[in-house]
């Protein structure tokens, strides 16, 4: 257990999570996503590398990847609020049905088989890759009229598998946003402010069950981890302003491929984590 850890190894650790935090944060603020694509993984791997029970630490890394995520949100979305690229009016229409999505997606969560669910979503995420790979940016994108009932369906989509996988949604709601007819830099935006409901609403559920079903977790507030948070939130909140000033900078084509590029690594990552299940 973590009592018995030497001096190297908790150094060692901690360095680890240092170095993932960077690119967490960088990229949370430059594609509007909430970074628990890359938190969740190590997180997972260094609390079954100490010694934790394995029959919660997939729940621990997802919970403490939301709480990690909501002030690397508020980060991002300050950053790019000063760009204007924040659509509040689609935030919290959109957003109310993000919440409900969340909330069902977390009570599933405390007892999910992800087998399943991993490749469902390597799949929807290979989609939205293509998505952004072939689609032109145009040059003066219309906001288009949208049906109650389609966001309310992608709304609760979102929301849902979000939850499980400890990620801010920004993989599914960037790209339904686009869809929704919004420029790729204000569907990014925005994303990182549905990514911060998602997180806290997120972070709140976890620590609940967690209290609920009392687990052994040291250094713990239901599942989310202290330390972990501690060391995480710092540089991923400086990281996330990087990032958020990045994408007002790069020509907004290349940031739609970058964004096709990046949902293709997680995709075939998620392929990968299935067949190795």
């Amino acid at each position: 257990m973590i009592g018995n850890l030497e001096q190297s190894q908790i150094i060692f650790i901690i360095i680890i999570m240092a170095a993932s935090a960077i690119p967490v944060g960088f990229m949370a603020g430059l594609f509007g996503i909430g970074g628990g694509l890359i938190t969740v993984p190590v997180l997972f791997y260094i609390f079954n590398s100490v010694g934790l029970d394995q029959s919660f630490i997939m729940h621990l890394a997802v919970g403490t990847s939301f709480a990690i995520i909501i002030p690397t949100s508020i980060s991002s979305v300050l950053t790019h609020m000063k760009y204007k690229a924040v659509d509040f009016d689609i935030v919290k229409t959109f957003g109310i049905f993000v919440i409900l999505g969340v909330i069902l997606g977390t009570i599933f969560a405390v007892n999910l088989k992800t087998s399943g669910l991993i490749l469902f979503f390597s799949i929807m995420t290979m989609i939205f890759a293509l998505f952004f790979l072939i689609l032109k940016e145009k040059n003066n994108p219309i906001k288009k009229k949208v049906n109650l009932s389609i966001k309310i369906f992608s709304g609760l989509i979102s929301g849902f598998l979000s939850a499980p996988m400890g990620i801010g949604g920004g993989i599914i709601n960037t790209p339904i946003l686009k869809m929704f007819g919004y420029s790729i830099n204000v569907a990014i935006g925005s994303s990182a402010a549905l990514g911060f409901l998602i997180s806290l609403i997120g972070a709140f559920g976890f620590i609940i069950s967690g209290k609920y079903l009392n687990i052994q977790a040291p250094l713990s507030l239901g599942f989310v981890n202290i330390p972990a948070f501690l060391i995480f939130v710092p540089i991923t909140t400086l990281m996330a302003k990087f990032g958020a000033k990045t994408v007002h900078k790069v020509n907004k084509k290349l940031i739609g491929k970058l964004f096709g590029v990046f949902l293709l690594i997680v995709s075939l990552r998620l392929f990968f984590e299935y067949y190795s299940f």
